[in-house]
């Protein structure tokens, strides 16, 4: 989930001393920021590094912001001048706000971390895919994953679909209107060469190759087994409940692994043709 203001606050609090933050110099915060977000803050807004910082919050979306935000915290953690704020030891009073701030902060930071990297996931699958229609499924399954499973779970298994239509399109292959996703994968695994047949199971390590495209292959068929009564696509009887957070986490992240490795295939195999 997004941070709320008061928690996006609350980190302000923690690195924002008096105009600075944390230890860090105009020269080494810019460093700092073009590393984490591709911004150098300071020189970007001419403003000091405080103020800076609290601007680009402001301005930015959620997923640059908090990403700072987390790098940041990172960066706080690693630091041994702010050791006696963190584990509670000193006695001065500002350190002990910091304390404060710092307790405040660090499940948020826990929370968020997770979902940074499922953002950056998210971020990667969209450089793959130039559709508009493509663009909407994956915005429409990663801001679902917290806020709706049920429609998560059911838009997990529309992103293999369309994924595997693409693919097979792109590469003049024909595909039933009547196919499952189980068999639009299997049919673009053997379009682009990397079924477990294709394998050489005599080859170093190509058992093992095998066996992980065998479960890589299953993941549609177990998503789409699970969307049947749990996503969307069906009418619900008044006694359904559907399933948790953690269950839409798990069908988003198999069928953005799915999806990922099936384009990195497409796209090896078409540098591989023009070169």
């Amino acid at each position: 989930m997004a941070m709320t203001e008061i928690e996006k606050g609350l980190f302000l609090r923690l690195f924002n001393r008096g105009g600075y933050v944390l230890n860090f110099t105009t020269s080494s915060f810019d460093t700092f920021t073009k590393s984490s977000i591709g911004v150098a803050l300071c020189a970007h807004y001419g403003l000091s590094k405080g103020r800076s910082l609290t601007k680009y919050i402001e301005e930015e979306s959620d997923v640059s912001g908090t990403k700072l935000l987390c790098d940041l915290f990172d960066y706080y953690e690693a630091q041994p001048e702010y050791a006696s704020e963190m584990d509670g030891t000193s006695t001065a009073r500002d350190a002990k706000n910091h304390h404060f701030l710092y307790e405040k902060c660090k499940p948020v930071a826990r929370r968020e971390r997770a979902g940074v990297s499922v953002l950056a996931q998210r971020e990667e699958l969209e450089t793959h895919f130039t559709s508009d229609y493509m663009r909407q499924q994956i915005d429409a399954l990663f801001s679902s994953r917290e806020t709706n499973p049920t429609e998560a779970i059911g838009k997990s298994k529309e992103l293999i679909e369309s994924c595997c239509k693409t693919i097979l399109e792109e590469n003049s292959r024909d595909y039933g209107g009547n196919w499952g996703v189980s068999q639009l994968v299997k049919e673009t695994m053997k379009c682009l060469g990397i079924e477990t047949d294709d394998i050489n199971a005599d080859l170093p390590a190509g058992g093992t190759i095998k066996r992980i495209l065998s479960s890589l292959g299953n993941i549609a068929g177990g998503i789409a087994e699970l969307r049947n009564p749990y996503g969307t696509g069906h009418g619900k009887a008044d006694s359904y409940k559907g399933l948790t957070i953690r269950h839409a986490k798990l069908a988003v992240g198999s069928s953005a692994t799915l999806v990922e490795y099936l384009w990195d295939a497409h796209e090896w195999r078409k540098e591989s043709q023009q070169s």
